[in-house]
């Protein structure tokens, strides 16, 4: 305020609110300030430069790996209407495969049960044919005794007691 005291200054300069002084003394202040500051301002500066920097490297290089991973994906997503095609065909194969194992064993099994079903078609022909010839011997001797007791007479009956005892006779000798 004394350095300004002096000089006259214009009555513009001299406006309520808007004295010149007080800008000269808020430029001379800043011009100060900037002038002790400059080191630590400069040093501030340059190590956010130096962060800005070293951000936009990490950006760039999380860039490039998102890019990668977004390739790879591609290629794995391309790959996959493959994969998926190789999978169907396999589980076709497997299905046909099966299929055709079923089928074979289902055809063993038949015989099995085919040859099962003769050879007891064959047992029970034979028990048959057993209990019938049984039952055709007992049938024969009822009706031969049948016959005996109604046709023979007793001068029959003495004739084989003698035949009887003649052939024990001479079995005997």
């Amino acid at each position: 305020m004394y350095i300004l005291a002096s000089f006259e200054l214009p009555a513009w300069a001299n406006y309520p609110g808007l004295e010149a002084w007080k800008f000269f003394n808020l430029f001379v202040f800043v011009g100060l300030m900037i002038y002790i500051l400059r080191r630590k301002i400069s040093d501030a500066l340059a190590t956010r430069r130096d962060a800005i920097k070293q951000e936009l490297v990490d950006a760039q290089q999380r860039k490039e790996r998102a890019l990668a991973q977004v390739t790879e994906a591609d290629s794995l997503l391309s790959r996959v209407d493959a994969d998926v095609q190789s999978v169907r065909q396999h589980a076709q194969e497997e299905a046909k495969s099966e299929r055709e194992r079923l089928a074979a064993s289902t055809t063993r099994e038949l015989e099995k049960l085919e040859h099962q079903a003769k050879r007891e078609m064959e047992t029970a022909d034979k028990i048959a044919r057993k209990q019938l010839k049984q039952f055709f011997a007992k049938r024969s001797i009822e009706v031969a005794r049948e016959t005996v007791t109604t046709q023979m007479k007793p001068e029959d009956d003495l004739s084989l007691i003698r035949e009887s005892i003649g052939e024990l006779r001479r079995a005997r000798v």
